[in-house]
């Protein structure tokens, strides 16, 4: 039997995205609607904590404290998905296969918030004094608490 979550995003921007375990890999399904045309950060952050919006969601998921990095970078946090694309429309459709998030063990994401951001995610690559922090990637559109879901 796999593992699946859930995560309703809520702010500026809305979605649903699905999180299902795969073997050794997460893969990430969804759409996110209301966004500038372009690409836009896409992190899981440490916290479940929507209580203050998205700022209560804390720093991206970086249970090795590294460096932030894209998601092919050896060195990255566990939460950096990169970025995804919106349209003309401002939708973007999320399709992501992750080897660093987990629904199960140390890294699993179960319970932690997903973020939307309103800039490109510079991967650790923009010299900017963020972009090991951050990837650079602007305001916090919207979020939501990554849940379990019913299969």
């Amino acid at each position: 039997m796999s593992t699946k979550a859930v995560c309703v995003i809520a702010g500026d921007v809305k979605g649903v995205v699905y999180f299902v375990q795969n073997g050794d890999s997460v893969n990430v399904t969804g759409e996110v609607t209301g966004l500038a045309p372009g690409l836009h950060g896409f992190h899981v952050h440490e916290f479940g904590d929507n209580t203050n919006g998205c700022m209560s969601a804390g720093p991206h998921f970086n249970p090795k404290n590294l460096d932030h990095g894209g998601p092919t970078a050896e060195i990255r946090h566990a939460g950096d998905l990169g970025n995804i694309e919106a349209d003309a429309n401002g939708v973007a459709t999320v399709s992501i296969s992750d080897k660093q998030i987990s629904l199960v063990g140390d890294n699993s994401i179960i319970g932690r918030t997903l973020v939307v951001h309103a800039d490109v995610d510079d991967l650790g690559l923009g010299g900017h004094e963020l972009s090991k922090t951050t990837g650079n990637a602007g305001a916090r559109l919207g979020c939501g608490v990554i849940g379990i879901c019913k299969l």
